[in-house]
């Protein structure tokens, strides 16, 4: 069999990949696909029982799109660089949990969306967007009622309320409101109901309200 692999960019797999198998005792599996042309659920059900050739074959598919969903996310190189090795470091300890009922695409994305979500919460949720002449940054929101995006007068307050709402809210406006996805996207990214999206939403539109009347005019945030 014949199997060609890219260059790994992060060494984190080459340390999954050479370390682990020697630590946990893997011995590469005999495939009888070409690991090249198999389908992502083939690969992970190789990847699970501890192929390190299979786990490589989907890092090489899958890291550009990781990393875009992550830069588009934090607006920062370095980390999102750094939030793709954990989201394949976090995908080699679950890829066993893959079971093929949705796209492997479609729950790869949920993953590294969750990662990034995390992110934000051990950071206090900032969003920034940094100025070319290195000023304090505006936040930006986007997704609103205007399809432009439209500033927020006070970063901190906006960025204090986003943390005190539930997670659930949290994470759909942040899906919503910060990054501009559908309710379609976010329905398919957190696995729940497009009505849930939408209501989730609302909810956590009318609590922001709350929060930073003293702060800012609602209307900025189109609710």
């Amino acid at each position: 069999m014949t199997t060609t692999t890219e260059t790994l960019e992060y060494p984190i797999l080459q340390e999954t990949s050479e370390v682990k198998k020697e630590k946990r005792g893997f011995i590469e599996p005999k495939e009888t696909i070409n690991i090249s042309s198999a389908k992502d659920f083939e690969l992970t059900q190789l990847a699970a029982k501890g192929n390190m050739t299979a786990f490589e074959e989907v890092y090489n598919r899958h890291h550009r799109r990781v990393y875009s969903i992550c830069l588009r996310m934090l607006q920062n190189t370095t980390e999102a660089e750094d939030l793709t090795q954990d989201v394949f470091i976090q995908l080699h300890r679950k890829i066993g949990s893959f079971r093929g009922d949705s796209a492997f695409t479609t729950w790869l994305h949920r993953l590294t969306v969750n990662q990034v979500l995390m992110h934000f919460r051990k950071r206090n949720v900032k969003f920034e967007k940094t100025t070319e002449e290195g000023e304090t940054p505006v936040q930006v929101v986007s997704g609103t009622q205007n399809p432009r995006k439209m500033p927020v007068v006070d970063k901190i307050a906006i960025e204090n309320a986003i943390e005190k709402l539930p997670n659930g809210y949290r994470n759909v406006f942040v899906l919503h409101d910060v990054e501009g996805y559908e309710h379609e996207e976010v329905a398919r990214i957190l696995g729940c109901s497009v009505g849930t999206s939408k209501s989730q939403l609302h909810k956590a539109r009318l609590k922001l309200r709350k929060l930073l009347q003293k702060k800012a005019p609602p209307r900025l945030f189109g609710i």
